[in-house]
């Protein structure tokens, strides 16, 4: 099992010829299966951003910490990390737990880009988001399939933290928003869930149209399967936030019907930034490396923004560098992007699994287009 480092490398001490960076991903639990893409997606762009120069001169290395563990945990080694000056900035993708303990201790003091896809609402100085929220995710998803899947009753099933009980609050607004539609049941279960019975009879006594779910990883892999086996496939869809092509492939294509996914990236979008950011992956690592999904393709997002933060301040100082954040703009596999409020602002797409991979079927309206 993987643990957050206690200690920097030695290498990883204050040193003005580099900047360091604690890189916080999922190494264990049930985010632990796309752990794998996110680690090479950030090591890529690393590796990119050092080709065409560093980060103010410097050399940007990057500092593994297991995001999966505990999150007062991780949070106390990044703490430690920054006040030992090891690392000079935060990035990852890690649960909102994780992020909620550690933003509190270190965003005052280094930059700290989140790459989750997350509930909304951080407002912690120094914290930079560069995926997506409910309002720009999941409303446009849930009105499209209620226009044309005529979806009205929508059952949440969701981990019990933060993320999903704070989306659920949201999914219950935008389903009354689509058509008069409503939430007739949620269910909220432990990471690490494996006994799915009670949620499918509640669900299949609720008679849904719909199964929004906000489950993490391997939880919704094995949700799938069990989802499948039960036959409610054949009557109801699902809808996730948080599904990538990892996730579809552990799932089996015999569990994937009727299963959709919103997200501002999958790996067979056929535009030029995308096909050009498989081709560097694939030069990389090899054609038996990880899909590098939406959850480890933010990862890559993640260091290219710390980056451009730190370039266009000119400084590692977090309030010079929150003052030029609305001026920041990079170009990577999601496109041209621009921060506003602190978060990237992307285009956002609904796609449908087909088997192992996902069909796109459209990108979805902003959120003040949907008024």
């Amino acid at each position: 099992m993987h643990r957050p480092l206690s200690l920097a490398p030695e290498w990883f001490t204050a040193d003005d010829s580099a900047l360091n960076v604690a890189f916080v991903y999922p190494m264990q639990g049930p985010a632990g299966i796309f752990g794998p893409a996110c680690e090479a997606c950030a090591r890529l762009a690393a590796e990119e951003i050092n080709r065409a120069g560093g980060v103010l001169g410097k050399e940007l290395r990057l500092l593994e910490v297991d995001g999966g563990a505990d999150p007062q945990e991780v949070a106390e080694h990044v703490e430690a990390l920054v006040a030992t000056g090891a690392v000079q900035g935060v990035t990852g993708w890690h649960i909102s737990s994780v992020r909620q303990a550690v933003a509190p201790r270190v965003a005052h003091l280094v930059p700290y880009v989140y790459t989750a896809l997350y509930e909304g609402g951080e407002r912690t100085d120094g914290v930079f988001m560069t995926s997506e929220t409910p309002d720009w995710q999941l409303l446009p998803a849930m009105r499209l399939l209620a226009d044309t899947r005529r979806v009205r009753r929508w059952f949440v099933v969701g981990n019990n933290y933060v993320w999903p009980r704070s989306t659920a609050r949201a999914a219950r607004r935008y389903a009354r928003a689509c058509g008069g539609g409503r939430v007739c049941g949620e269910a909220y279960l432990p990471l690490g869930a494996e006994d799915f019975r009670d949620v499918l009879r509640r669900i299949e006594h609720a008679d849904a149209d719909g199964v929004l779910m906000l489950l993490v990883g391997s939880d919704a892999v094995r949700f799938n399967r069990a989802f499948a086996a039960s036959g409610l496939d054949r009557r109801c869809l699902r809808l996730s936030t948080l599904m990538d092509e990892n996730m579809l492939m552990a799932s089996g294509p015999e569990a994937t019907g009727d299963l959709f996914s919103t997200a501002g990236f999958f790996a067979s979008l056929a535009n030029q930034d995308t096909l050009d950011f498989h081709g560097q992956y694939a030069d990389r690592f090899g054609i038996e490396a990880p899909a590098p999904g939406s959850l480890g393709e933010s990862c890559y997002e993640g260091v290219l923004l710390l980056a451009s933060l730190i370039e266009r301040a000119r400084t590692l100082d977090v309030s010079a560098i929150s003052a030029a954040a609305e001026t920041v703009s990079y170009e990577g596999p999601r496109g041209l992007l621009h921060l506003r409020d602190r978060h990237v602002r992307q285009r956002i797409y609904l796609a449908e699994a087909d088997g192992l991979d996902f069909n796109v079927l459209a990108q979805l309206r902003a959120p003040h287009d949907l008024v």
